[in-house]
């Protein structure tokens, strides 16, 4: 078994080497084209199959599935067969004169008219069929394509910190706390007792020694003085005695300890919590109010932040409506009202989307005036007759990351970063869930990247019910979590009390909406499926664990 053990952890290994250095070399060719000529990287486009729903229907997905335990959408002709990791210098960009995912060299300006590349756009997607990159090569790309953009930093006041992210380290600048302080309401004392009542010279009288007040004078040994929890402690003084453990004889002058009286108890030495200069938190630590109060204790007025990233939203489609019911083979615009409320939940600043239609030369304009970190479009990213977005890209020199996600829903999303270090562009499929899919496995993670934010890290958690799987590629369901037993997850450790378990929810299909309301993350289902009592990867949906102050959680 230890040997069975050894082998299968190598492999594990062999393969992040491999999907590292996949990643390596699609960002190496993206990056290396801002210092040529722009060049769009030519990748595999998914089959086109027929929609009774809309044109935006992702390519290979059915929108008629309805529960997480059918079996996943049949392949066709032109879907991966085999082992779902392609090569990977083609899953993301690379090729050379053998391969059917060849460059598309072509000057900005001088590409082909709008008609000409939808053909030859179609075609190559004809010919290019299966090269879908990998779900986790997708989304390492996505994550380190986002890390690898030129640091930018702004000061905030703390009013304005909330929801952002540190850009350095934050350090203490004083120590904490900055003297000796009183943690408790009651008496000072000097050496061993019963002790003589004092009075405090610090302008209080009989109240004692007070929070807020010039230092006390030295405390003679053999004395007690009233003090309040963050006054100062004075010189020689030995211990705090709380009120309620303590005893005035005031006859006699004398203070006396209903318990025994340990040195230095009830008292908050100077620099306990840290010392000036000690780091308090590392660079990507989300600004909670908790971070807020810690960095005003410890001297700041400003922080040093990440920007948000900036994104616009590009809707696509003709076939849109923005009120109303559906009628005469119009629908309604599911996309446009949720993926900004999504991407703020996600830490970015959002523009109010823009409706572009099916119009390639909008399209074209959009991007090439944008001035964001990111641009997000809905729709379009198939081969179908009003799919513009890869002519476009073609036509002004962008490069693709990713062309095609081996997973469902969702498999039609694309990655690229528009020519002269202009912006990322994440292509969501126009089928909502299948939309969705694409704004977990490549838009938050380069948000991630670009906003200063640290990696998730990923977690696990048993799934009560067997799930079907794709043949070949990854799927992503529908879940909500649950603590308790799960007696049909088949697992002893499943089945114990208290056990938290996640349950895949109906109406899972690209097309709907009504599974991921109801949910809090999505499950990672390997191709070939799961059993129940099976342990899978979980995607938190980002509103899952998000409290009130939030300010990137929809606002």
């Amino acid at each position: 078994m230890a040997r069975a053990a050894d082998a299968a952890h190598a492999a594990e290994a062999a393969r992040a080497a491999e999907e590292d250095r996949a990643v390596d070399q699609a960002l190496a060719l993206v990056a290396g084209q801002s210092s040529r000529e722009p060049r769009f990287v030519a990748q595999a486009q998914p089959q086109v199959r027929a929609s009774v729903q809309s044109p935006r229907q992702s390519a290979g997905e059915t929108s008629g599935q309805s529960t997480g335990h059918g079996p996943g959408p049949s392949l066709g002709a032109g879907s991966s067969g085999g082992s779902p990791r392609q090569s990977s210098d083609r899953s993301c960009g690379h090729s050379d004169d053998r391969s059917p995912g060849h460059s598309l060299d072509r000057k900005p300006g001088n590409g082909t008219g709008h008609d000409s590349g939808r053909s030859s756009g179609q075609a190559s997607a004809r010919d290019r069929r299966g090269q879908a990159t990998v779900w986790r090569e997708a989304r390492a790309l996505a994550a380190r394509a986002g890390r690898g953009a030129a640091p930018r930093t702004q000061r905030l006041s703390l009013d304005r910190a909330l929801g952002h992210v540190l850009a350095e380290p934050l350090a203490a600048l004083t120590d904490l706390p900055s003297f000796d302080t009183s943690a408790m309401d009651g008496w000072v004392v000097a050496g061993p007792g019963p002790w003589a009542l004092g009075r405090s010279d610090g302008g209080s009288g009989e109240l004692g020694i007070l929070a807020g007040h010039s230092g006390p004078a030295p405390l003679p040994d053999g004395e007690g003085v009233r003090i309040a929890t963050g006054a100062r402690i004075p010189a020689n003084a030995t211990a705090v005695i709380r009120s309620e453990h303590a005893h005035v004889d005031e006859a006699k002058g004398l203070l006396y300890a209903q318990r025994h009286v340990v040195p230095g108890q009830d008292i908050r030495p100077r620099g306990q919590e840290c010392r000036s200069g000690d780091q308090l938190l590392p660079a990507g630590t989300l600004v909670t109010p908790a971070v807020l109060g810690l960095s005003a204790a410890a001297g700041y007025d400003e922080l040093v932040t990440v920007p948000r990233p900036r994104v616009d939203v590009l809707v696509l489609g003709d076939e849109l409506l923005t009120a109303g019911l559906p009628h005469d083979g119009l629908i309604r615009d599911a996309l446009g009202p949720m993926i900004g409320p999504w991407l703020r939940a996600l830490g970015a600043e959002v523009s109010a989307p823009r409706r572009l239609g099916d119009d390639a030369e909008a399209l074209q304009y959009a991007l090439t005036t944008s001035d964001a970190d990111l641009v997000i479009t809905t729709g379009g990213t198939a081969a179908g007759p009003v799919d513009h977005v890869h002519p476009v890209l073609a036509k002004i020199g962008a490069g693709l990351l990713v062309d095609g996600v081996a997973v469902r829903p969702g498999h039609p999303m694309l990655l690229a970063r528009l020519p002269s270090g202009g912006p990322y562009l994440v292509g969501l499929p126009g089928n909502p869930l299948a939309a969705v899919s694409g704004l977990l496995t490549l838009a938050e993670p380069l948000l991630r990247g670009l906003g200063g934010r640290a990696p998730e890290e990923p977690y696990r958690v048993v799934v009560r019910d067997e799930v079907h799987g794709h043949p070949h590629d990854t799927r992503l369901v529908p879940v909500v979590h649950r603590v308790g037993s799960a007696e049909r997850a088949g697992s002893p450790a499943a089945g114990e009390a208290g056990a938290e378990h996640v349950v895949p929810l109906h109406y899972n299909g690209p097309a709907m909406l009504r599974g991921i309301a109801a949910a809090d993350g999505l499950a990672v289902v390997p191709p070939g499926g799961v059993r129940s009592g099976t342990e899978v990867e979980i995607l938190d949906l980002p509103w899952a664990s998000a409290t009130p102050w939030t300010e990137g959680c929809f606002t």
